[in-house]
């Protein structure tokens, strides 16, 4: 694994040259939307104002299996209310960072919901869709993310041709740097959406390769053949764009299960050989793989490893691997080779989870140049 201080000097310093062609690059990002609320679970309420918060999932997993055959309360507590879904979040560190962002999606329909009016200020925002809703149960070990999705079902291809339009879609789909499709699972019809664009765009283009970026989020509850109908169609992606395939450690180890590739080690070895397994069987420029602690890329190059910036006691989690994505994202953009991407994208989460804030490109090189300790 790698990051030493020349590496970050040097991964500061092709930012820092770099921040005014940032604001010339474009992005279009979808397709989903969520309304999310942070939230503590109470352990002892000591008083209306104050009480001890769960700090660990597994507290929270003993008090609702005591309830079995009985009945409990668990009471939630609000920290904030804000955009939510891989899209938004992306797509606003984007903004952040300095892109030119489109952003298509499920932000509220027929009007777009008021969580997400600071982010239609910063970026040209389309909505064709309620949202979902998030309640994050947010830990210090982890979070659970308990949604409602049906609003997503409107999210398909005959509802962007109607209430966003064929052709500005096509126009972004033809001429942006980077195309980002992201929450296939929760969005029943992603995969369909692929295969018309695969058959009816894609045969179009015409120009200079550009970036298309991949996150499923989370595919566990979704059947093994729409999993690996839906790897098979990102691959087909391939043949057109640059495609980087982003997983967060527990998705890598879902997507080598669904492969058959029977690997279960959850080490830093084991994640290298798992990333090089999976691109083996799901060929594409670049597949990712961002564990808390650490990330890796793998590509033709072989499979580079980062540690990033831990921190034990996060300001806020939810969101910190979109923040990765989107910085990983620009590192590519701007041609840094993947271990300065996978610097970018650990740096980018880092910022976030420490300041609740998406940094801007001076701020992730400031933060290369002065480390976190802890």
């Amino acid at each position: 694994m790698i990051n030493s201080a020349e590496l970050r000097e040097q991964c500061a310093s092709r930012l820092a040259a770099a921040e005014a062609r940032v604001g010339q690059l474009a992005a279009f990002v979808g397709l989903d939307g969520f309304i999310d609320e942070i939230i503590h679970v109470v352990s002892k309420r000591q008083d209306a104002e104050t009480f001890d918060r769960m700090r660990v999932i597994p507290e929270l997993a003993d008090r609702i299996r005591a309830a079995a055959g009985k009945s409990t309360n668990i009471e939630l507590v609000n920290q904030r209310t804000k955009l939510g879904g891989n899209g938004p979040i992306m797509a606003n560190a984007l903004c952040s960072l300095g892109l030119r962002v489109t952003y298509l999606g499920a932000l509220g329909y027929p009007a777009i919901h008021p969580v997400f009016a600071d982010f239609a200020r910063r970026a040209q925002v389309h909505s064709i869709s309620d949202s979902g809703h998030t309640n994050a149960l947010e830990f210090e070990d982890g979070k659970i993310m308990m949604s409602s999705t049906v609003q997503l079902n409107e999210v398909n291809w005959k509802n962007i041709q109607e209430r966003f339009g064929r052709d500005p879609f096509q126009r972004h789909f033809e001429s942006d740097h980077l195309i980002g499709f992201v929450n296939w699972t929760m969005i029943p019809y992603m995969s369909d959406l692929w295969e018309s664009l695969l058959a009816e765009l894609c045969p179009k283009l015409a120009g200079p390769r550009r970036i298309m970026f991949f996150d499923l989020a989370d595919p566990e509850k979704r059947p093994l053949p729409e999993l690996r109908r839906a790897l098979d169609l990102i691959v087909k992606f391939q043949r057109h764009f640059d495609v980087i395939f982003g997983l967060n450690e527990k998705e890598a180890f879902e997507i080598g299960d669904a492969l058959g590739l029977g690997l279960s080690d959850h080490s830093e070895a084991g994640l290298v050989q798992l990333a090089a397994r999976i691109l083996e069987r799901v060929p594409v420029s670049t597949l990712v793989v961002h564990p808390v602690a650490f990330a890796l890329a793998a590509g033709r190059d072989g499979v580079q490893a980062v540690q990033g910036p831990f921190c034990a006691k996060p300001l806020i989690s939810t969101g910190a691997g979109d923040h990765f994505n989107a910085g990983f994202c620009l590192g590519k953009l701007l041609g840094l080779d993947n271990a300065m991407s996978v610097l970018t994208g650990v740096t980018t989460s880092g910022y976030y989870v420490r300041t609740g804030q998406s940094p801007a490109v001076s701020q992730l090189a400031g933060m290369l140049r002065d480390w976190p300790k802890e």
